[in-house]
């Protein structure tokens, strides 16, 4: 940092004072005589601007020292692979395997949710950063650290002021100095003062404050990021469980009708004197089953389109989504991961926590730099007068003042010492849940990498049992209707095939909240080189 320097205009021309002002006075003190300098008396100008000099180069040569810990970001444990993106993990050819070398850019930054090709997703994702409430708080949370940077920033320039005084002071026989020929003597006292005040930054303590808090504020912004890339995840989420609760909407809805041409031939069964009254009852028990599982599939549909409506800053009554069921033959779009170690660039919450331990870092140096002298650079000049209003502006009234102060604490009960031990606890705390943060991202990723994995051969599996079961409802349907089987077995088929459908749609619901939530776990296409200079 460049040290202040003294205006020069602050010295004086020559021979600007009056020669009764620059004049010795002397006042008895009992019986010695001390010698005083008048306080208006004048400084030559040399003198003047060699002091200054010499303040400038001191503060030069001594405002380069930075104390404490030079900052190394903390180890965390960092595989060279994804477990389940090894070898062995998939096999070539088939339809779940993956493509490892394939870059992460492929996910669109910002709008990553139009991987999906899905219109009415792809309308909603941008109402959250437009109108979302925890969003804004984000937003006034970086804003207020950015001011702090601002805030600290003014600590490395001189403080200028100015501050006129006037008073009028009376003497009375009890007064020092009183002067029995003017009982009622006063005296007023006029000034206007320019003052200056700089604090040297000796030992980095100011530097490493503004570095605290441009790290903070990058933080703060990682945060904000954070927080948008988990509410657009959440909108996609619920939106994929809104359009899954369409898709079992229509299949209840189709499997109402089929159970109502069941209840039907039933019916006419048993009034022909061919079936029992057992067969209608139990043919009526499934239509009825099956309305209420339709009406519950409503219930859960309006409320993920509730929770949309919150996500995108409207009351739920201001939002309709349309009626879209999830087509069962959907394919997740494949998302490429990437090296593990990327993932510490793309992670915004992995960018915050190691933000975050750098500020501890700082902390300790500024912790550091109290167990050392302060130097403040002081100067002040203006205009004084014990006389009237229109002498105070005369050359006569000049007056300045200039100088050096250091302060030092040498006991303070142990103070200084317990702060360092608290920043240096605080370091410790930060670089622990960086480490941990990075973990947990490891963690969330071979997650998801997992679910998508299985989920990816459990749904081949479970449409295969879903075409044995609807073969098996056919069979057993026509069986009954030639008078071969009962009709239980009927109920029995048709109870199976419908929760197997059901779990066709289930297990693609899923499938793309995997994939969502891998998405979430990479980063959404952000990286730190999106993070604001420092």
């Amino acid at each position: 940092m460049m040290p202040y320097r003294l205006p020069l205009p602050l010295s004086f021309p020559e021979e600007t004072c009056a020669p009764a002002a620059c004049q010795e006075s002397f006042i008895p003190t009992g019986a010695q005589t001390a010698k005083q300098t008048n306080p208006h008396s004048c400084l030559r100008p040399k003198r003047l601007r060699q002091a200054i000099l010499t303040l400038s180069a001191a503060t030069f040569l001594t405002a380069g020292c930075n104390v404490g810990p030079k900052y190394v970001v903390p180890t965390a444990p960092v595989p060279p692979a994804y477990k389940e993106l090894g070898p062995n993990a998939f096999k070539e050819g088939e339809n779940t395997s993956w493509t490892q070398a394939r870059p992460i850019d492929s996910i669109p930054r910002g709008s990553w949710w139009t991987v999906f090709n899905d219109p009415q997703l792809n309308e909603l994702e941008p109402r959250v950063e437009q109108a979302n409430q925890t969003l804004r708080e984000a937003d006034a949370n970086l804003r207020a650290a950015r001011a702090i940077i601002t805030v600290r920033k003014a600590d490395r320039y001189p403080t200028v002021g100015i501050n006129p005084y006037n008073s009028t002071q009376g003497y009375n026989a009890n007064s020092p100095y009183f002067n029995p020929a003017q009982p009622q003597s006063t005296a007023q006292t006029l000034q206007f003062p320019l003052q200056f005040s700089y604090e040297v930054d000796l030992w980095g303590q100011i530097r490493r404050n503004i570095a605290a808090g441009v790290e903070e504020s990058q933080a703060t912004a990682a945060d904000r990021v954070n927080v948008l890339l988990s509410l657009q995840t959440e909108l996609a989420v619920d939106y994929f469980e809104l359009r899954s609760a369409d898709a079992q909407q229509k299949l209840l809805n189709d499997v109402v009708a089929q159970y109502q041409e069941a209840v039907r031939i039933t019916t006419n069964r048993y009034l022909g004197g061919v079936a029992i009254k057992a067969d209608v009852t139990q043919a009526q028990t499934q239509l009825e089953t099956a309305r209420v599982a339709a009406s519950d599939e409503e219930i859960i549909r309006q409320q993920y389109e509730h929770a949309i409506a919150a996500l995108i800053g409207e009351a739920p009554a201001q939002l309709t989504i349309p009626f879209s069921p999830l087509p069962v033959d959907t394919q997740p779009p494949l998302i490429p991961t990437g090296l593990p170690s990327q993932l510490l660039e793309r992670r915004p919450d992995i960018a915050a926590a190691e933000r975050r331990a750098q500020e501890g870092n700082e902390a300790i140096g500024i912790a550091q730099s109290a167990f050392y002298p302060q130097i403040v650079l002081g100067a002040s000049a203006g205009y004084q007068s014990t006389a009237t209003l229109q002498s105070v502006f005369s050359p006569a009234s000049v007056v300045y003042s200039l100088g050096p102060g250091i302060a030092y604490t040498f006991f303070e009960g142990g103070r200084r010492k317990g702060v360092k031990q608290e920043s240096l606890a605080q370091f410790d705390r930060n670089a622990a849940n960086y480490k941990q943060t990075v973990i947990t991202a490891f963690q969330q990723t071979e997650d998801n990498l997992v679910a998508l994995r299985v989920l990816a051969d459990e749904q081949v599996q479970q449409r295969n049992a879903t075409d044995a079961a609807l073969e098996s409802q056919r069979i057993f349907n026509n069986r009954y209707v030639g008078g071969v089987d009962t009709f239980l077995q009927v109920i029995t088929a048709q109870t199976s095939a419908l929760a197997a459908e059901r779990n066709d749609i289930d297990i693609l619901r899923r499938r793309m909240d995997a994939t969502v939530n891998l998405v979430k776990a990479l980063g959404g296409g952000w990286d730190r080189t999106q993070l604001p200079p420092s």
